[in-house]
């Protein structure tokens, strides 16, 4: 995390707080190095840090006219959302400059406002909130052969199935046909590293609804990670899932009465988390750090706290590793990010749709 934190052409600068010492508190109970996993990505990319550019390079930080924002821009539809935001058209093959001098002149709770109501993936940088990080107590469950479901993407919820799998839990890995995973477009290895073990389902919530729900019913873990009137809209409901005894993970942006969207980049930035360079302006801290944390923190509150409807905001888990140290520059040698080895390619997708739902004797076809 060390070295993927400070600019390019400067030393490396450790982060404020502890979220190393609390990724790899979690990591214990399922056998692996929980801060390494905070740096896997970038270990696969080569990716290196980039000051106010996040490592993966699709969100910046930008001053606003008093502090700073944190600005994703990592889908195609956000450059026309930005424009809207800062009222103005941006530049599709380079928008940070306009949007940068846009935003100059804009207050953080007009730029919140505007960014929370168009659902882009930005926030102003808020200073450090004290929140309780997750305490995990007693003995884990044991998941062997349990059933999770997971409707999630990208890294934190992937995260959190992979870690249950390595703990014998069954892991099967919902995608639509009109929206795969957008991992997958990414780098492979690191796609694979998280979805080796799952069973690939392709299933259309308008035309498969009835098998969908039957597949859920049947989970003992639900795992999603999308603002809830997404999944209510395919008839989904979390509540009555865990009145029948599963549990459910619901991991967004900022909790699941909040509208907000956000990616692990802006999300930890507006979270506070954020290191001061030698001017004490903010730079990014690691890697989308507020995905591993949270992906960690989702898998252990679901072996040690079943039965429940887990609301799990990445916001809250970024900001409750922050205790108040400051960070600063690395007094010693850093270690370089690295990754766990790849054991294999991930499945494609729907690779496994028929025999899931033929082994579980599911309705197939609809």
């Amino acid at each position: 995390m060390v070295a993927l934190t400070g600019h390019p052409d400067g030393p490396p600068l450790v982060p404020p707080g502890r979220a190393a010492s609390i990724a790899r508190e979690l990591g214990e109970m399922f056998d692996v190095d929980g801060a390494a996993l905070l740096g896997e990505r970038a270990a696969l990319t080569g990716w290196a840090r980039a000051g106010r550019v996040s490592v993966g390079g699709g969100c910046r930080l930008l001053p606003l006219a008093s502090g700073w924002a944190a600005v994703s821009c990592a889908r195609e539809d956000d450059i026309a959302l930005l424009g809207a935001l800062v009222e103005e058209d941006l530049p599709v093959a380079d928008p940070w400059p306009r949007l940068s001098a846009a935003v100059a002149g804009m207050g953080p709770d007009t730029f919140d406002e505007r960014a929370t109501l168009l659902g882009l993936p930005a926030a102003s940088v808020r200073p450090h909130r004290h929140i309780e990080p997750v305490v995990v107590t007693g003995r884990p469950h044991d998941v062997t052969g349990r059933l999770v479901v997971s409707f999630g993407a990208l890294w934190a919820a992937p995260l959190c199935t992979q870690l249950l799998a390595g703990r014998g839990a069954r892991i099967v890995t919902v995608e639509t046909q009109g929206r795969p995973d957008g991992a997958r477009r990414g780098e492979p290895r690191f796609h694979a590293l998280l979805h080796t073990h799952d069973r690939a389902v392709q299933l259309d919530p308008d035309t498969d609804r009835g098998a969908l729900h039957a597949l859920v019913r049947a989970a003992d873990v639900i795992v999603e990670a999308s603002r809830p009137r997404a999944l209510r809209s395919w008839g989904l409901d979390a509540e009555a899932e865990v009145a029948r005894g599963a549990t459910w993970i619901s991991v967004t942006a900022a909790g699941r009465s909040s509208n907000r969207v956000g990616f692990g980049d802006d999300v930890a930035a507006s979270a506070g988390l954020v290191a001061p360079d030698a001017d004490g302006l903010p730079v990014f801290v690691g890697d989308a750090i507020a995905d591993p944390l949270t992906g960690l923190t989702a898998a252990a509150l679901a072996v040690t706290a079943p039965g429940r409807l887990h609301d799990i905001s990445m916001s809250d888990v970024a900001a409750a590793t922050l205790d108040g140290s400051p960070g600063g520059p690395v007094a010693g040698p850093v270690a370089p990010p690295r990754a766990r080895p790849v054991p294999g390619p991930a499945p494609a997708p729907g690779a496994d749709t028929a025999a899931v739902m033929t082994e579980l004797g599911l309705p197939w076809p609809c």
